[in-house]
């Protein structure tokens, strides 16, 4: 069985029961170093709104989501609390200090989680632009399947190089898909697969691939181009198009 599985939103059954509890885990703790500024990206506005706050009022609307823990720079997390209170974030349960990877930084966070969450949903900081229905679709895979992303079909042509950029192959354009977040897992499921991998956890870039490692399978809902992730200034210009051009946001 493939590890990795379209979970169509058309195939998605009529009721699927919800999980007594999902704690969702934002990553907030990277160093910001391609935004070329001092500030920290998170604290960056959009169309007048801080990206942390966008992000995390879309997980406070999300039916889904019970609580939100952050892992957040140790420098930021004053001002990170003065956003909760004065934006009315009332699910985040604490902000904890991230770790020298983004994969430590969550394991910071799970770590402060409620004990009775059977569901841990990852999210990026730095994607503001998801949607609250967005993030109930995922969880529902997920409580489906055991773990889900979000993820959009590649539009690109994708290249595979050697060291010296030499062209090597063009895979298939039609099976690529550019994963997002929320990545949605089961909490047993994922732990376990933290156990099994060990010391290289804390080096992947993407939690599915910790869940592809033991073969069981991950599922992808598709979700919109807008969830794009900030990371250099044009992010930000095109996030602001985005919200500018559309009324489907919430803040």
């Amino acid at each position: 069985m493939k590890s990795m599985c379209f979970f169509s939103r058309q195939r998605m059954p009529e009721e699927v029961p919800l999980p007594a509890f999902v704690s969702a885990i934002i990553v907030a703790a990277g160093q910001s170093t391609r935004m070329g500024g001092e500030i920290s990206k998170q604290f960056l506005l959009i169309d007048g709104v801080p990206v942390i706050v966008r992000t995390l009022k879309a997980f406070e609307l999300a039916g889904s989501v019970h609580e939100i823990v952050i892992a957040a720079r140790e420098e930021d997390i004053p001002q990170m609390y003065a956003l909760v209170q004065d934006y009315e974030i009332t699910k985040v349960k604490q902000i904890v200090t991230g770790g020298e990877t983004r994969q430590e930084s969550v394991f910071h966070a799970i770590a402060q989680t409620d004990e009775q969450a059977d569901f841990l949903a990852i999210h990026d900081g730095a994607r503001p632009l998801v949607r609250p229905q967005e993030i109930d679709q995922v969880v529902e895979a997920a409580v489906e399947h055991g773990a889900a992303a979000l993820g959009v079909p590649v539009k690109d042509t994708i290249k595979r190089i050697d060291e010296n950029g030499k062209i090597l192959e063009t895979p298939e354009r039609s099976a690529l898909w550019a994963v997002q977040t929320p990545q949605v897992f089961s909490r047993t499921l994922y732990l376990r697969a933290v156990e099994q991998a060990g010391e290289t956890a804390a080096n992947l870039t993407d939690d599915c691939q910790l869940i592809e490692r033991t073969g069981d399978p991950v599922y992808l809902v598709q979700g919109a181009y807008s969830n794009l992730k900030i990371t250099t200034p044009e992010d930000v210009y095109a996030a602001e198009g985005i919200l500018k051009s559309t009324e489907d946001f919430y803040a």
